[in-house]
């Protein structure tokens, strides 16, 4: 955050207020949850997140109505898109094994009103995403039946006609809610045991329908007598790789199960990797199955799989494949109902949130008040609005997610990495603060060659100085030393990864506007040919500038645990795939969008902003920091000054002092 001067305005300290960024403990394993999640169990979380009704129903809906047999290449090209956002959130669960997901990284990166809005709206994506699943859910069982439960609910209990609303209450799938609510109350590791029994089940139903389905298999259905392997050609291929993104979405509940996992460092980005790999795997061959038992143009989009076995004559495997489809939607509810408490419990942590929701039960090590609240909300909405109307809202709050998180990783990776004593931060990103040995009148520092060198003189100290500032305009956020001799004078000032701060900024407008003139350009806006060129290339331009710039600059290559490779290139790319999908959707998805925001900012400033602890820890700062001052008598004080959480410091070399340390003056001789 940049240092606010004396006399500045209160809109400035506003500002400043609303983008401080979050402070993380010394111990990032400390937690008041249970760390009891292995590789595997994060992986089959994965999984159930992310194959689910999508497999049963999305990829007949896709290939009828959209794509023809070429779902195959609409998959291949979403699972890409999705393993670029896969990417930043496997960093960020590893490197801050935290819960809250998206909303803990841009925390910690971007500032607190950005990370409030987007928890708040991904709160309302996993609501509606549980709500919808629950309704399909409830659904498809009714259809097994012969939608005799429908019936009886219209018929003896009762049915409205409002828009927006279902025609009956659902109460099967408002119940399937908190019965699953419930059980995920119990603890983690009962979430986990659930989890594992309904995705193992799901998967060897898969299993069932791959090797069934290629006996089954006639390649006449890709022939241009049904329409060929893509009817619908390019624009129907990107715009199912559209739709089948969606699919992938369920990814998150791994980065938000970090703070529950035995090793997150290794365990996420593994668990990210296998899990995003099998279910892109499942979804490519199911589709190639499905198009082959069956000719694209007859499927039914509400039950594809199933209705494709019982045309070709084997209704028992219909019936198995319903049973994998009710299991595998389950695993997907318990996703929901996981991750959307842990995001609760993460804001109301911090202060952003009613602190109610931030108790945790000592007995099960979960947020109890919070997923029983929050799972009756989502019962709610599966009750009484129509599942068409829930799945319009979807995906908007994942999709802005996404993109803040993949720009968090740009800013993270450019900003120098504060390490300090006992009481600070070991991995905040605040740029500021560099970290220095504990001072005393011989200070131990140790070289570039690993050596220790013992600085008693007043000389030595000045050295050391002047040879820490030269070192610092070659650290991280600061220009690469073989550019410097080129943009020095230009950039050279700039405090370490503000540059890259902006290249940011830029590439997020560029993007959107690149996006918005590919496409409202030539059809909506009526833009001249020359005009429409024009715009593209002066958006692109900023694209790729912003790309060089923070490319230009120093990175840090020391972490530890998994980075996303070719940075900033991957997550820019991830940031222009979300921006387009973003734009991709209705006017009304946009409307509601906008109001669920304006009621976000009316709770954080009426709640969040005032009780945030970041904010506390400004009022009561304790860190102390020292750092050396030349004179113009030619003496080295060293001097204590309080360190603001949010990084209000002068530039200088700082060292922590000792308890009793509160100046030293050291003279030219001792």
């Amino acid at each position: 955050m940049a240092t606010c001067p004396r006399g500045c305005t209160p809109a400035v300290r506003l500002c400043q207020r609303l983008n401080r960024l979050k402070t993380l403990d010394d111990d990032m394993m400390a937690t008041s949850l249970k760390r009891c999640l292995s590789t595997l169990d994060l992986t089959l979380l994965g999984v159930g997140g992310m194959v689910g009704s999508g497999l049963y129903v999305l990829t007949g809906t896709v290939a009828k109505d959209m794509v023809g047999p070429a779902v195959i290449i609409s998959f291949i090209f979403a699972g890409i898109a999705s393993l670029l956002a896969a990417f930043c959130y496997a960093e960020f669960g590893a490197r801050i094994p935290k819960t809250g997901s998206a909303y803990m990284f841009t925390y910690v990166s971007v500032g607190e009103i950005w990370a409030f809005l987007i928890g708040w709206n991904v709160i309302l994506e996993n609501m509606i995403g549980g709500a919808a699943v629950a309704r399909a859910w409830s659904g498809y069982l009714d259809s097994i039946f012969n939608h005799a439960i429908q019936n009886f609910t219209e018929t003896h209990i009762m049915q409205w006609n409002v828009p927006f609303l279902a025609h009956y209450p659902d109460i099967l799938a408002a119940g399937i809610l908190v019965v699953a609510s419930f059980f995920i109350s119990f603890g983690v590791q009962v979430s986990s045991y659930l989890n594992h029994i309904f995705s193992t089940i799901s998967m060897v139903v898969i299993v069932f329908i791959l090797v069934f389905g290629f006996m089954l298999a006639e390649p006449a259905n890709w022939s241009q007598k049904e329409g060929g392997f893509a009817p619908f050609g390019l624009s129907g291929i990107l715009a199912g790789s559209a739709t089948c993104f969606y699919a992938f979405v369920g990814f998150d509940v791994i980065a938000s199960s970090s703070e529950e996992a035995k090793n997150p460092q290794k365990a996420v980005p593994i668990a990210t990797a296998i899990s995003l790999g099998l279910a892109a795997t499942a979804y490519i061959l199911v589709s190639t199955v499905l198009t082959l038992m069956v000719p694209w143009h007859t499927l039914d989009p509400n039950s594809a799989l199933a209705d494709a076995f019982f045309r070709r004559g084997y209704s028992w495997a219909g019936i198995i494949v319903a049973v994998g489809s009710i299991c595998a939607m389950n695993t997907v509810l318990l996703c929901n109902l996981f991750s959307l408490p842990r995001i609760v419990y993460a804001m109301a942590e911090d202060g952003l949130f009613f602190s109610i929701f931030a108790r945790v039960n000592p007995v099960t090590k979960v947020p109890v008040n919070a997923i029983l609240v929050f799972g009756i909300l989502m019962a709610t909405m599966a009750l009484i609005f129509d599942l068409e109307a829930l799945v319009q809202f979807l995906s908007i709050g994942t999709l802005l997610a996404y993109t803040f998180v993949a720009a968090s990783v740009i800013v993270l990776r450019f900003q120098p990495e504060k390490t300090s004593d006992k009481g600070t931060s070991s991995t905040s990103p605040n740029p500021n603060a560099e970290p220095s040995p504990a001072p005393s009148e011989s200070q131990n520092i140790t070289e570039d060659s690993g050596e220790l060198k013992q600085y008693e003189s007043f000389s030595d100290k000045l050295q050391l100085v002047e040879r820490q500032k030269t070192e610092e305009r070659r650290g991280v956020g600061q220009l690469k030393a073989f550019w410097e001799p080129y943009l020095g004078k230009l950039l050279g000032d700039c405090e370490p990864g503000e540059v890259v701060a902006l290249c940011v900024l830029t590439l997020i407008v560029s993007s959107v506007s690149l996006c918005a003139v590919v496409e409202f350009g030539r059809n909506q806006l009526q833009l001249p040919l020359w005009s429409f060129t024009m715009l593209l290339v002066i958006f692109s331009l900023a694209f790729v500038v912003s790309m060089v710039l923070i490319w230009m600059h120093e990175p840090q290559t020391n972490s530890k645990t998994f980075q996303v490779p070719l940075v900033p290139l991957t997550p820019a790319i991830s940031i222009l795939f979300n921006v387009f999908l973003m734009l991709k959707l209705s006017y009304l998805t946009w409307i509601r969008f906008t109001v669920w925001i304006a009621i976000g900012l009316f709770v954080y400033f009426g709640y969040g902003i005032w009780h945030s602890k970041e904010g506390m820890r400004e009022m009561h700062p304790k860190d102390m920091a020292a750092r050396y001052v030349v004179l113009p008598s030619g003496s080295l004080v060293q001097t204590v000054q309080s360190v603001q959480p949010d990084g209000q410091v002068d530039s200088g070399h700082h060292i922590t002092p000792s308890a009793d340390s509160t100046s030293e003056e050291y003279a030219g001789k001792r």
